[in-house]
């Protein structure tokens, strides 16, 4: 569940002593949910990595053993990224492909190879030596989101490091003998995505924040957590008992009857709503004055689809297609993509199944193909425009999507639409291959709809021209409010910028709704603030036909939906454009939406 407001005002982290017995630590919040239990300490161990020095003779086997020790970690992380994009999806996959980038950097390992040569020392003091002062470097800079991929730079290290060691994680997390709750100082991406989930109730680390891969991973995993606790792995020792409380980021240690007691009391409180939420499932979206509103998913890839199936949504709103071509030494062929985009389509019909087109650039990489380095790569060469440049690859995935057409009720999207002549030379694309496939006998849909998304300002400033072209809209509000604000949300330094009610961003999506309706389209939004219930009575109010998201998100949002009104959200919405603080907008949306579902936002004790 979503309670993104829950608890921010814990951001010090104080320790408290109330009674005798009972303490309190207060860190950061960043997975909700409580558990209780004893709990499992690691890395009270720390492990040196001696200098040994070595003879000229033994410098090829060193160099040697290097390579070995990078194909094996190699081999590894990739292990651990299947598994992962089994269990909870691409997205989350893709968590490492920045780690094995590192083990493929060429200056990383030419600087290594070359202090071995050079000093004549051992490879894992070597490897150590360059990549701390990779991670010191990351760990200075301004931005907070970089800062935590020091994170990501350290797993990879210590795994080499250990590689070359023949020295097993102290705790197998894979492989729990009893429950527990984890802490550390700091759990690393690879770490996290191997916990056994029935053995491991949450975690805590000293260090950390919302934005890190790790608290990303805890929310899918829905792992209650807590980061940025301090010296939380020094204090506490294995076997201490402890209560976590991932809404408002406490730990308790040695709780009292009391506190149990009134936690007990939340706990129940989510118990219940969690069996309203199931009893949501399977139930229309309609308000209380008789308004459907579609709830469908955002997926990553073919394995997702049960994932789509158990969520209750009425179809998939966004199939990234992605994660087809990352981490490979070539493009996939039309007939792999045909293979997946087909498992969706049949699996799901006659629900809708909307397939974005390749949305390469910005924070994606197509490792396959030798892109040039840009400047400022998410106002640069991606998404549509990359593809109607590199027609091969565009053709392979438009005739894949027109073949998969008649397994399902298939819908073709574009990614970030700019202007009228990028659409129609699109378009233009797709007819010619149309027109291949009928002279080759293949059958689709002659009826597949097309849409654009909506997530540069210029696209909703012309929208009324853009819906001539196509059946429905898309608005792609992750990218729309950064673009709109100048404001890069993982950046912590102005994330208090990024604004999902700023009024330009509210008058953009009834920009966008205006047109549709006016030429008789349907408009979807897929961002991020589509699974965020104090903004759903906006969007609704504002005349957003779909909302699409992550498929855990769902039970939650036709729950408020099945309590809402039309007319107060429409109400709401002449509220919100007529009103010039972002501030107000959020807390009028919010007050409709606690109203409504007050149990979605119960997170205190």
């Amino acid at each position: 569940m979503l309670f993104k407001r829950a608890g921010h005002r814990y951001f010090c982290c104080v320790a408290t002593q109330l009674h005798q017995g009972e303490k309190t630590l207060r860190g950061i919040p960043v997975s909700a949910g409580v558990c209780r239990g004893k709990i499992l300490v690691l890395d009270k161990a720390r492990h040196t990595i001696e200098q040994r020095p070595l003879a000229e003779v033994d410098l090829p086997e060193e160099i040697n053993r290097l390579q070995r020790a990078l194909v094996l970690t190699r081999e590894q992380l990739q292990d651990v990224q299947r598994q992962l994009a089994l269990s909870l999806g691409a997205s989350h996959a893709s968590i490492f492909d920045a780690h094995l980038l590192v083990l493929e950097d060429p200056a990383l390992i030419d600087e290594t190879v070359r202090v071995i040569q050079q000093e004549k020392v051992n490879a894992e003091y070597a490897f150590h030596r360059v990549t701390e002062r990779y991670a010191t470097a990351l760990a200075k800079v301004a931005d907070e989101y970089l800062r935590e991929r020091t994170t990501d730079m350290r797993d990879v290290s210590t795994r080499v490091i250990n590689n070359l060691q023949g020295r097993d994680e102290q705790v197998d997390l894979r492989h729990l003998a009893e429950p527990c709750i984890i802490i550390a100082h700091d759990l690393t991406p690879s770490k996290t995505a191997q916990m056994d989930r029935k053995q491991v109730l949450g975690f805590a680390t000293d260090i950390g924040s919302r934005t890190s891969h790790t608290a990303i991973m805890a929310r899918s995993l829905r792992i209650p957590a807590v980061v940025g606790l301090k010296n939380a792995s020094a204090e506490l020792k294995n076997g201490d008992y402890v209560l976590l409380d991932g809404f408002n980021g406490v730990i308790i240690v040695n709780p009292t009857d009391q506190t149990l007691f009134e936690y007990g009391q939340l706990i129940r409180k989510q118990v219940t709503l969690e069996e309203k939420l199931r009893e949501a499932l399977n139930q229309p979206a309609i308000t209380l004055d008789n308004h459907h509103v579609l709830i469908s998913a955002n997926i990553e890839q073919a394995a997702d689809v049960e994932t789509v199936k158990t969520s209750g949504a009425d179809g998939v709103g966004l199939f990234r297609t992605e994660y087809l071509f990352i981490n490979r030494d070539a493009p996939p062929g039309e007939d792999e993509q045909y293979q997946a985009y087909h498992t969706v389509a049949e699996a799901l019909k006659p629900s809708p199944v909307v397939i974005r087109t390749l949305d390469l650039g910005g924070d994606k990489l197509l490792s396959s193909l030798a892109l040039p380095t840009e400047m400022n790569p998410f106002l640069g060469w991606r998404a549509i425009r990359f593809c109607l440049e590199h027609e091969e690859i565009f053709r392979a995935q438009l005739r894949a999507i027109l073949r998969a057409s008649v397994a399902g009720n298939v819908k073709i999207m574009y990614p970030m639409i700019s202007g009228l002549d990028e659409l129609k030379q699109a378009n233009a694309f797709l007819a010619q291959y149309k027109t291949e496939l009928r002279q080759e006998g293949v059958a689709f849909d002659e009826q597949l709809e097309i849409g654009a998304m909506i997530e540069i300002p210029a696209a909703a400033l012309i929208a009324d021209a853009l819906a001539k072209q196509v059946q429905f809209f898309s608005l792609g509000t992750n990218d729309l409010i950064q673009y709109t604000l100048a404001v890069d949300r993982m950046n912590e330094k102005i994330a208090h910028l990024y604004e999902p009610t700023h009024p330009a961003i509210v008058r953009l999506i009834k920009l966008t709704v205006d047109a549709a309706r006016t030429h008789k389209i349907w408009v979807s939004l897929c961002g991020e603030i589509a699974g965020d219930p104090a903004l759903v009575p906006l969007l609704i109010g504002l005349g957003v036909d779909e909302l699409s998201a992550a498929p855990p998100l769902l039970a939650q949002i036709k729950y408020l939906i099945r309590r809402l009104k039309l007319s107060d959200a429409r109400e709401l919405a002449t509220f919100a454009l007529g009103c010039e603080s972002a501030t107000e907008i959020l807390a009028r949306s919010l007050a409709i939406a606690q109203r409504a579902a007050p149990s979605l936002f119960d997170t205190k004790t």
